[in-house]
């Protein structure tokens, strides 16, 4: 597979969040504001292209029957080198936060990218993989904590945007409302596949058409006795 290719399909094709459904715990939990969803989203991908390049370097190396808690132990410690750089660095994010960093370890989309991808590649595809996966994420949990936080406050980033006579929809910032603005977002990228396949197959059948014309001079070709 070509590497643009490896990078988009965490994009679009295999989005994490929006396509596969994984780590919904803290997609679900911490996407109340863009700055939470945006810290959480960047962590995430930090540990994804990091954990993927180690792996990568070392999967030779380890035996296949421990391969999996090797892999644990390996992001671990690049959690633990993340959540000490945000408590360093952002501690109030790190606060708002909280368990949901070192929760990053069990989160299902870094241990499948190692074993699905990082163990049976390249470390600089790896790295591609990780980048291309935690930028989806990162955008998926981003757009879903703005949206949250727009309906739910008001604002984006902490920054009014409707004005005082909007009225803040309450179930945007509770549980509820992160199911339904996902189910929401889901939708609307598979609403979005669905014209852009319908278009392809629109402009595949016009290129089959004008093929045809050509190759008959635009006259109808002639039916086989007993098909007229």
């Amino acid at each position: 597979m070509k590497l643009s290719a490896v990078l988009t399909q965490g994009l679009w094709k295999e989005n994490p969040t929006l396509r596969m459904m994984l780590g919904m715990c803290p997609v679900l939990a911490v996407s109340t504001s863009a700055t939470n969803a945006i810290g959480m989203g960047v962590a995430t991908l930090a540990v994804l292209v990091a954990s993927n390049f180690t792996i990568a370097l070392v999967k030779d190396a380890i035996p296949a029957q421990v391969r999996i808690p090797a892999y644990v132990l390996m992001i671990a410690s690049l959690v633990t080198a993340v959540d000490m750089a945000m408590a360093a660095w952002f501690f109030e994010l790190h606060q708002t936060l909280g368990l949901f960093i070192p929760l990053i370890v069990v989160n299902c989309i870094i241990l499948g990218r190692a074993e699905g991808f990082a163990a049976k590649n390249t470390a600089f595809a790896s790295i591609v993989d990780g980048l291309g996966m935690g930028l989806g994420f990162t955008l998926s949990i981003t757009t879903l904590g703005c949206c949250r936080e727009l309906l739910g406050n008001g604002s984006i980033f902490g920054i009014p945007l409707l004005g005082d006579a909007f009225k803040p929809m309450l179930l945007m910032v509770l549980p509820p409302g992160a199911f339904l603005m996902l189910g929401l977002l889901a939708a609307t990228m598979r609403r979005v596949d669905m014209a852009l396949e319908a278009r392809a197959r629109t402009v595949a059948e016009g290129r089959r058409q004008r093929a045809l014309d050509l190759a008959t001079g635009g006259a109808p070709i002639p039916m086989p006795p007993g098909f007229e």
